[in-house]
């Protein structure tokens, strides 16, 4: 019987998930963008040249963190029990 009350969180749940999927993608072209200006302001766009900004590093490192952050939300969202 408590069935519609599993299902109504669930639903929630996914909800909530996507929403902050939906953000970090957001915030991953954010960075991207800061990394191009970084990019362009340091006249690199190579992070093995010894000009490269560390600052457009650091936004890198911090952007692929958030894609595997968006990866793993993704593969738990589409492995979570779905509502029926």
């Amino acid at each position: 019987m408590n069935q519609p009350h599993h299902s109504k969180t669930t639903s929630r749940e996914a909800a909530k998930t996507r929403a902050l999927i939906n953000d970090l993608v957001r915030i991953v072209q954010i960075i991207d963008d800061a990394i191009k200006a970084e990019e362009e302001l340091a006249g690199t766009f190579d992070p093995l040249q010894p000009q490269y900004s560390m600052h457009a590093g650091k936004l890198a490192a911090r952007r692929n963190n958030l894609i595997e952050t968006i990866a793993a939300l993704s593969s738990r969202e589409k492995t979570a029990p779905h509502e029926k």
